[in-house]
């Protein structure tokens, strides 16, 4: 007998063993601003409960600039500190070769998700990222000071302007002298090279570069995009937008003094907060077209989570992705923390819809939204960012038409591509 439960003993003492020699400790970089920190605790908590593993969260600096360098820093050296990534959805590009191809394992689920995102995600080929959440340009309106002048809310940049024209005149005469139509991001930085890219993109001039690697920015349309944009500036928009990040915006139109605003979803939840001086007072809707007869189109944000090539347990690093980016995470992060989903079928859930009907109402934007050209241009994105927003800041302060900004901008685009191997040729004169 005794025997016999020495032998059980050994045999639970062996199993336990074997079970914690197959736990293993992974770490993951996700973002500490705000909720989004007790968001991916939580998640990881739960996939760590269900497998019998552990993950820590890793610290990374806030400024996105700063992270990228950091994580280029630890996947160049091949470090193992970091398993897991979030990255920005514009990042693919610049990290793909040292990221995990997801296609195999992760491909049937791509259908489920944004197209923009996913698009963001493919490399050459490669799926290197899943979509975790996802972020999308808006435009927020007084909805009390467009009722009292009688107007609609704007669906083109013509109408937009007309409408703020009038109001910010109406505003002004009953005492409020720095009220402005229109509050956007116009500051020489990759909010502009967004918010310049809703532009063209709305009035049919295509994404700066296609997805075969064609520049594409100098044409007729993009030029006159740029030009009623620069119109804005000193007669709707204040000059101090040509140095407007989110927050200056926000600022603006959060304290009463603005009709429009171009923002992220993130701004909702702060203009209806108790201490704002609007709330209960904004609406928001799509993006106004260049043209009546064009579509509106948004410039996709978001983020994704993806797999370091040089991770010591790739499976289930992979397996943490696919389950925090899975329609369940997905739906709690929703309902959690109004978190917007990169799946479709979530707009629609009834749950969302009930508790959370700011997300619910994001689906026709989201499907509308066009991915920035960082997936063809791979390591070259910010460079072509910057050259991009340099050209249209020119345009905006009045410094050089758009006609000659365009035609610069085209030709050094196209010699960077030409160095980098992801120039296909050119398309001038037309958008595609």
């Amino acid at each position: 007998m005794k025997a016999t439960v020495l032998a059980l003993l050994v045999s639970v003492a062996a199993g336990i063993a074997v079970s914690e020699a197959r736990a293993a400790d992974l770490a993951i970089a996700c973002s500490a601003l705000g909720k989004e920190r007790e968001l991916c605790q939580e998640g990881i908590d739960e996939w760590a409960k269900r497998t019998g593993n552990t993950v820590h969260i890793v610290s990374a600096p806030n400024s996105a600039t700063e992270r990228l360098a950091l994580y280029q820093q630890l996947l160049a050296a091949r470090a193992l500190d970091i398993d897991v990534f979030q990255i920005d959805v514009v990042w693919p590009g610049i990290l793909a070769r040292d990221l995990v191809d997801l296609t195999e394992i992760a491909g049937p689920r791509a259908d489920d998700h944004l197209p923009a995102m996913v698009k963001s995600a493919t490399v050459d080929g490669r799926f290197v990222a899943m979509p975790w959440f996802a972020d999308v340009g808006l435009l927020y309106y007084r909805k009390d000071l467009l009722e009292a002048a009688g107007r609609p809310v704007p669906r083109s940049l013509a109408e937009l302007a007309e409408t703020a024209q009038l109001v910010q005149e109406r505003q002004r005469a009953a005492g409020d002298p720095g009220f402005w139509g229109y509050v956007w991001q116009g500051r020489a930085y990759e909010g502009l090279t967004v918010n310049a890219l809703e532009w063209i993109a709305s009035s049919g001039g295509g994404t700066i570069i296609d997805d075969a690697g064609a520049v594409t920015i100098n044409n007729p349309r993009a030029a006159g995009a740029l030009s009623l944009a620069a119109g804005l500036v000193g007669t709707i928009s204040p000059r101090g937008v040509l140095n407007y990040t989110e927050e200056e915006a926000r600022g603006v139109f959060q304290s009463g003094h603005a009709l429009f605003m171009r923002n992220w979803p993130y701004a909702w939840a702060l203009g209806e907060s108790p201490d704002s001086t609007v709330k209960g007072r904004i609406g928001f809707a799509p993006l106004p077209a260049g043209e009546p007869t064009e579509t509106s189109h948004a410039v996709l944000g978001g983020q994704l989570l993806a797999v370091s090539a040089y991770s010591a347990n790739r499976e289930l690093a992979i397996d943490l992705v696919m389950y925090l980016t899975g329609r369940e995470e997905q739906k709690r992060r929703a309902l959690a923390g109004s978190v917007n989903p990169t799946i479709p079928a979530l707009f629609d859930d009834a749950d969302i819809r009930r508790d959370a009907p700011f997300i619910a109402q994001l689906r026709p934007i989201f499907e509308g939204a066009v991915a920035r050209p960082s997936a063809v241009t791979r390591s070259s994105y910010n460079k072509v960012s910057a050259r991009f927003f340099d050209a249209v800041h020119q345009v905006l302060s009045g410094s050089l038409g758009a006609g000659p900004a365009l035609e610069r901008l085209a030709q050094a685009l196209r010699r960077e591509g030409t160095r980098r191997g992801w120039a296909k040729g050119s398309a001038e004169g037309s958008a595609k």
